[in-house]
């Protein structure tokens, strides 16, 4: 595998930090990869799947989003909305570099965020969610006991994972005008929902709600015992290996 840093601009004009993780051979495919909520692109899950897609043929991008990780830009001027312009930036950056994606995977919120972003990408041909939630609006609940000082005060520092960020109302009003649903329903792509029954961070009927809205061709993947994170390195391998055993019909 080949792993070379990137760098393009992001929706606010911001220098996004990105990797592209490809095979020492034939690129079979290029693939866009959205990490988790406040995570970013070296995140255990993102950086696994991504090498471990590598070994299939399938060359990946991942970036970190406005704010987080060694990208520029303020976390908390950020919303679901600038993460979908983000998106397309990436894919923006690829087309012009190396190769639009034709594979879109996101984890968690990210998961999210790709569904929603696929009609903007128009070489975009299948879509695979991890651990998605069925609504952007979902994350609220990660604050919920701040939810009174950010819709009175403007904003509020909440601890997620260990580290303080600033939640602003912009963020809970964005997050809520989305129908997640609605784009689901006229993706029009081919779609791989993978989500774990054990998943204590979002809820497992969030996957039967994101495969009802869907369209044919869709599958669904069980990931058993594994976590919201995929901390474990087989599980993160072991999903790699479907995404590229499914994706090859595609992609």
């Amino acid at each position: 595998m080949q792993s070379t840093r990137q760098e393009f601009t992001g929706s606010d004009g911001q220098v996004l930090a990105a990797r592209l993780d490809a095979p020492e051979g034939e690129i079979k495919a290029y693939a866009l990869f959205a990490h988790c909520f406040t995570c970013g692109k070296d995140v255990f899950a993102a950086s696994r799947i991504a090498k471990s897609l590598s070994e299939y043929g399938i060359a990946v991008l991942r970036f970190d989003f406005t704010g987080l990780g060694a990208s520029e830009g303020d976390f908390a001027n950020t919303n679901f909305s600038s993460n979908l312009e983000d998106l397309v930036a990436a894919a923006n950056y690829m087309r012009t570099h190396f190769k639009a994606p034709a594979l879109l995977v996101g984890h968690s919120l990210g998961g999210a965020a790709v569904l929603a972003a696929a009609a903007e990408i128009a070489e975009c041909k299948a879509v695979v969610t991890i651990g998605a939630p069925s609504d952007p609006d979902h994350v609220v609940g990660l604050f919920r006991t701040h939810l009174e000082a950010i819709h009175s005060d403007g904003e509020a520092e909440v601890q997620l994972a260990g580290r303080s960020f600033t939640i602003k109302r912009h963020f809970l009003t964005d997050a809520a005008e989305h129908n997640l649903s609605e784009k689901t329903a006229h993706l029009r792509r081919a779609l791989l929902v993978m989500h774990s029954p054990q998943d204590q961070t979002v809820d497992i009927n969030n996957a039967l709600h994101i495969f009802t809205a869907a369209k044919h061709p869709k599958s669904f993947v069980s990931l058993d015992d594994a976590d919201h994170l995929l901390t474990r390195k087989e599980d993160a391998e072991w999903v790699a290996s479907m995404i590229a055993a499914w994706s090859d019909r595609y992609v």
